[in-house]
């Protein structure tokens, strides 16, 4: 299977964490950007840099800090002298960025590298140019540490396909890690599996994968469900959302499950398809009132109350 064979040449890498792994490759078959959110140390750089490589795919990596400019990322115009300006490409400019703790950045920074997501084009000066393809964005957040912050605000973080969460290692995991850092026995990195043009090739047989009207209405009432949870017949919940998830998650749900059909070489999308995507869909389009944030609920929790009661 295409998903065991990309995740099993990751984890030569990587030690452990197959979710991530195999939600990260469904977000660039489905090619929709990631907000990664974990700890520090849990391998989050390593996931990201691991699957560039393996996918022959150029990356780069961006700290973003509280002092950061547009044009750090983006480039601009230098001035040469006799009225003369020439153009300097950012970072921004690559197939794989990094933007390692978006969340430190400023607004304008924020909405800078957003934009280039939703566009796919950078404008300097007067000229636009386009980014390469394919384009993937990896944005990270620290989950503990919110001093000298800038939250994202909801509707840029729902530009992201997927919130991905990043945990703890398993014991036998860690101890792994220990032995290889310990004696630096750090295996050679696998040779790509694939290319730019391979992967464009795959992300256009995604869209040909078919999605059964009734999986569609399934879909349709999931989201819905978010935010009218009484309606569906969902009870005790209703004063526990702000705002439920938007149009824009029923279309991710559509895409992030035909990647993930995908991988798994089928031509059609099954209800667990839909399943396994769902909560890295949905987690960070749902916004709870304050009820449920006294009661320190996780939105992980509602949605698959929201799972196992809608029928497909």
């Amino acid at each position: 299977m295409l998903l065991d064979q990309l995740v099993g040449a990751a984890q030569r890498i990587v030690i452990g964490q197959r979710e991530p792994l195999e939600q990260l490759w469904t977000a660039l078959m489905a090619g929709g950007h990631v907000l990664l959110e974990g700890v520090p140390g849990v391998a989050k750089t390593l996931m990201a840099s691991t699957l560039a490589h393996l996918s022959g795919l150029e990356f780069r990596r961006v700290q973003f800090t509280p002092d950061m400019l547009p044009s750090d990322l983006t480039g601009g115009l230098v001035y040469e002298g006799s009225g003369r300006f020439s153009t300097r490409k950012g970072p921004i400019f690559t197939q794989v960025l990094l933007a390692d703790e978006v969340n430190r950045a400023p607004a304008k920074v924020q909405s800078a590298l957003l934009e280039c997501m939703q566009e796919g084009q950078v404008t300097l000066g007067e000229e636009t140019y386009p980014l390469p393809r394919p384009f993937w964005v990896l944005a990270t957040q620290n989950p503990i540490e919110q001093e000298g912050t800038y939250a994202l605000p909801e509707a840029q973080i729902d530009r992201f396909l997927f919130r991905v969460e990043v945990g703890y290692p398993t014991e036998t995991e860690e101890e792994e890690i220990l032995r290889r850092w310990a004696r630096q026995q750090y295996p050679p990195p696998p040779p790509p599996l694939l290319s730019p043009k391979k992967i464009l090739d795959y992300q256009a047989e995604v869209n040909q994968i078919e999605v059964p009207s009734r999986l569609e209405t399934y879909i349709v009432r999931l989201v819905r469900a978010t935010r009218h949870p009484q309606r569906f017949g969902i009870k005790g919940w209703d004063e526990k959302i702000a705002y439920g998830a938007s149009p824009r998650a029923a279309l991710a749900l559509h895409r992030a499950a035909r990647a993930r059909a995908f991988l798994h070489e089928r031509s059609i999308v099954l209800p667990e398809d839909i399943k396994a995507v769902a909560p890295a869909v949905l987690r960070h389009r749902i916004i709870f009132s304050y009820t449920a944030l006294a009661e320190g609920l996780r939105t992980d929790t509602f949605i698959q109350v929201v799972l196992n009661h809608i029928p497909y």
